[in-house]
């Protein structure tokens, strides 16, 4: 039996450099994409970690205003003192960070304010205190306050 012997079909070494180009072209652009989620991620991460670290220090605030009946403030040290009948805390403020003896929170602060019965005050007792922070450390707005107690109203000395 004889068998016919043709020619296979395939493609010309043109057309596969052709097609190579093309995928070539494209596989780089994916990657080029990929790099460019990945840079926004990044940015993304970036900005959530700077906004958690503010909110932590809101939540931290929250929390020790309304357990502590006593917050006072002295600026020449830069110290928040909270104290109550069993326990005391302090915060440490200095420009770029905020210390207690269990966490730092690394905040930028651009204004600090600190209040008693809506007068603003450097020194003393407080029952209000506000923070803005820096255009690094998400330029976010804290404002925490506590409700007073009558002893508060007792003991206070005009």
């Amino acid at each position: 039996m004889k068998t016919k012997r043709g020619k296979i079909p395939g493609f010309a070494i043109q057309e596969m450099m052709v097609v190579l180009a093309i995928t070539a072209i494209v596989v780089g652009m994916a990657f080029s994409v990929l790099n460019l989620v990945q840079r926004q991620m990044g940015s993304i991460e970036d900005i959530y970690e700077v906004k958690l670290e503010a909110n932590k220090l809101r939540q931290s605030l929250w929390i020790d205003f309304n357990r502590y009946s006593y917050v006072n403030f002295d600026e020449r040290k830069g110290q928040l003192y909270f104290s109550n009948e069993l326990e005391e805390k302090n915060y440490t403020i200095i420009e770029d960070m905020i210390f207690t003896e269990k966490d730092t929170f690394n905040v930028q602060l651009e204004h600090k304010a600190f209040y008693f019965k809506n007068h603003e005050k450097k020194i003393g007792e407080i029952d209000a205190i506000e923070l803005k922070t820096s255009k690094e450390s998400g330029h976010q707005q804290i404002f925490v306050f506590k409700d007073n107690a009558p002893a508060t109203y007792i003991n206070h000395k005009p």
